[in-house]
């Protein structure tokens, strides 16, 4: 398969290293230095991984919509735009797989908050809140991954209205608390607590690898399909 890296800072060079140990070829490595090479590399490539800035990646799904080529999108910061890009996919008959996080580990990770959730809505004694660690470099907050750990437990635990971007309880607001410290690859914690007791639920990544490694899994399931997908499809984790 042949691959456009758009973006190709920390985490696209990683995605190259496993991209290219699975046996794939990288067709083209774009970065704002060379950003107007873009359509020529798309037009050599069977595919596009998309790991850049929010501003950036909605003008990179559309032109990926119009050409027809595949995209694995782990920008964040963008969902503003989800309609429209989802509408401009499907219109071109194209392909998107779209993740805040690409990790194996995170995506069960997602799954045991949404079951735990569940669980803790059957206990309004139980406060939550999250927490999520990065590095000093991460332009967002809170992380994408935080933003879909609140998504998931407001879908399922009705004490919850919406989630505000503070480290206090509030009635109605689930609070997310971001912190950024040296070099941290990510640590995210979601947490239950009582006047009794407390219960917390943890991912910590250790190096970039279980994120690249993720892109390129969902990239190699997707080349041959149409529509608009998420890493719990690519996993079929969408049933538990």
């Amino acid at each position: 398969m042949r691959i456009c890296l758009i973006g190709y800072g920390k985490m696209g060079k990683a995605i190259e290293h496993i991209a290219l140990e699975r046996g794939h070829q990288i067709s083209g490595r774009i970065s704002n230095a060379n950003a107007s090479d873009l359509l020529p590399a798309l037009k050599d490539s069977d595919l596009a991984i998309e790991f850049t800035r929010p501003e950036s990646a909605i003008a990179h799904l559309q032109i990926c919509a119009i050409e027809k080529i595949p995209v694995v999108c782990g920008t964040t910061g963008w969902l503003k735009e989800w309609d429209s890009i989802k509408h401009n996919i499907l219109e071109n008959e194209g392909a998107l797989v779209y993740s805040s996080n690409f990790s194996v580990g995170v995506q069960l990770f997602f799954s045991i908050n949404k079951k735990l959730a569940e669980w803790m809505a059957k206990h309004p004694n139980y406060h939550c809140s999250i927490k999520e660690i990065h590095h000093i470099h991460k332009l967002d907050a809170p992380s994408g991954t935080a933003i879909s750990l609140a998504n998931d437990i407001l879908q399922v635990h009705p004490s919850y209205k919406d989630w505000q971007l503070e480290n206090s309880f509030s009635d109605h607001l689930l609070p997310i608390q971001s912190i950024r410290e040296n070099e941290v690859v990510g640590t995210h914690f979601v947490k239950y607590q009582s006047e009794i007791d407390e219960i917390e639920i943890k991912h910590e990544a250790f190096t970039r690898t279980g994120f690249a490694k993720g892109a390129v899994l969902a990239a190699e399931w997707v080349l041959d399909k149409k529509g608009v997908y998420t890493m719990l499809d690519v996993l079929d984790l969408n049933a538990i």
